[in-house]
């Protein structure tokens, strides 16, 4: 009964909703594409502010970070003898690469520096084993013991994270695009430099999330503005803007990814920084690259490759481009770009971790 319900609702939204749309560009948000484990709570409507101020209906969307397609990790491997199985990916140059046991031993000829060394003399990879030592690495002031470590977080140790994403039911098409990370409400470009970043030009925060004070997403989530995420999965597991690498490279730390594009981030739990075809897809009848999940601004996000492994053509400032059966959309970029979009289209609503 309650599944039929579901139904029933959604499809008096989609009813409403199109009766709404002018804007043959704008598709409205379908509820039903997200995997109800993955839900705290049913989908519901309200009326939500958005990053620019404005008040609209808006999806409220509260889910567990956690991927029910497949397990999170493995990140590291323990030792240099160990196989690509042991470890996780890591990105260079538009490459992706397997952090494994070879990888981790010939770093410092990969980036052709000698201060690179990720192992101890028995050939036991440095590798974060405890939250305490993890929240020390990740920072962008890594805490000097933790410099030549690989910086691994752990599922068990982000349990109980809860994310709740506000998305426009019906996405607002902008001509002008909003860059992520700055400053205010969140239209404008990347994060400020100040006399208090660090010396890559980033606010404090941790090293896998530097635009955030503290590490931590701002109170009442990330204003729009991509610092707290761009977007969710179907199973809802946040993506998150590029991770800086170069801010944790220069402590000789790597933070690498799972097979899936994601890892931990000790206050915002699980996310996605590329999408590798690990999650849930809908396929799309005309060959096209399939649905992977929303950016916060409603416009949905698609792979990177159709189904003859071609990627996307045209494309605009923001990642995306318009095609008449599923109007304006993203594409996400090559799982080496470390770039799941480059902005916003629309104006984007909030996400928020407790």
């Amino acid at each position: 009964m309650a599944i039929l319900l579901v139904a029933a609702f959604c499809a008096y939204c989609s009813r409403e909703i199109t009766e709404l749309e002018s804007d043959t560009r704008v598709v409205s948000v379908n509820p039903s594409h997200f995997t109800p484990e993955s839900l705290v709570s049913e989908l519901v409507q309200e009326e939500r502010e958005l990053s620019d101020g404005s008040k609209v209906m808006c999806y409220v969307i509260r889910t567990y970070s956690k991927p029910h397609e497949h397990k999170m990790g493995p990140w590291a491997p323990r030792t240099i003898n160990d196989g690509k199985e042991a470890g996780g990916i890591w990105f260079n140059d538009g490459k992706v690469y397997d952090v494994d046991g070879p990888f981790v031993k010939n770093i410092a000829e990969f980036y052709d520096d000698p201060e690179w060394k990720l192992y101890r003399e028995d050939e036991t990879v440095r590798v974060t084993d405890t939250l305490e030592a993890f929240e020390a690495a990740a920072r962008p002031d890594v805490d000097p013991r933790y410099n030549n470590y690989v910086v691994e977080g752990r599922p068990e140790w982000v349990t109980e994270k809860i994310t709740t994403y506000v998305i426009p039911v019906v996405p607002i098409f902008r001509d002008e695009p909003i860059t992520f990370g700055r400053g205010g409400r969140g239209a404008g470009g990347p994060p400020p430099t100040s006399p208090n970043a660090d010396g890559h030009g980033h606010m404090g925060g941790s090293a896998q999330h530097p635009h955030r004070a503290g590490g931590r997403p701002p109170a009442g989530g990330n204003g729009g503005a991509g610092q707290g995420g761009i977007g969710v999965a179907f199973n809802g597991v946040n993506f998150d803007p590029p991770a800086p690498v170069d801010a944790i490279l220069a402590a000789h730390t790597i933070a690498p990814f799972d097979d899936a594009g994601g890892h931990i981030n000790p206050f915002e739990g699980y996310h996605y920084h590329a999408a590798t075809g690990h999650t849930k897809e809908i396929t799309q009848e005309d060959g096209h690259a399939p649905m992977i999940g929303y950016i916060l601004d409603g416009f949905g996000l698609y792979a990177y490759l159709d189904s003859e492994n071609n990627p996307p053509a045209d494309l605009d400032e923001c990642g995306g481009h318009y095609d008449e059966m599923r109007g304006y959309h993203y594409h996400a970029g090559a799982p080496g770009r470390n770039q799941i979009i480059r902005a916003f289209r629309g104006v984007p609503g909030t996400v928020s971790v407790e």
